[in-house]
């Protein structure tokens, strides 16, 4: 599956390296030293160097030698062919693509309500869940998601008490 990993940002130096603004936890395998990245005007580009610099990630493209060709990438978007049925490195890992769509159910196994969108928040994930009685965000924790079965797009959901009922 074709996903977003990353936006180029402003040149950085004068050697045709672009500042990135990483979409994706993977970034040491996605902007990898002879990685394809594909853009929507662009074609297909090669990284030819990578580093981090003051926390920011520095890309150099095969082709791309000034700060001038650089600029003129600028918020490309770019994408990489993910695989997201590959298993994660632990058995809890998920992509955001795998939980949208799944149907929540209770403890009790009532139905709950559709995963409609995953947060990336700073202290975890949280996962938007649109029930009958609108939208309820839970952690995507295990004490709060104990179960998760991507294969047949459902779980098992904890959520917080809502005014004293559910």
């Amino acid at each position: 599956m074709r996903l977003n990993v990353g936006r180029i940002g402003k040149a950085h130096g004068i050697l045709g390296e672009a500042t990135i603004e990483v979409r994706t936890d993977e970034a040491e395998d996605r902007f990898a030293l002879g990685s394809h990245l594909e853009t929507d005007s662009h074609g297909v580009l090669t990284v030819a160097s990578v580093r981090v610099h003051n926390g920011i990630l520095l890309i150099g493209f095969e082709g791309i030698e000034t700060r001038n060709q650089v600029e003129d990438l600028r918020n490309e978007l770019l994408y990489a062919d993910v695989d997201i049925e590959a298993p994660g490195a632990d058995d809890d890992d998920y992509h955001v693509l795998q939980l949208i769509g799944c149907i929540t159910y209770l403890q009790d196994g009532s139905e709950f309500g559709t995963v409609k969108e995953v947060l990336n928040l700073p202290g975890q994930d949280v996962l938007s869940i649109t029930t009958t009685n609108g939208e309820v965000l839970i952690p995507f924790v295990h004490q709060l998601v104990p179960t998760v079965d991507v294969k047949n797009k459902r779980m098992t959901v904890i959520p917080p008490e809502i005014s004293g009922s559910i």
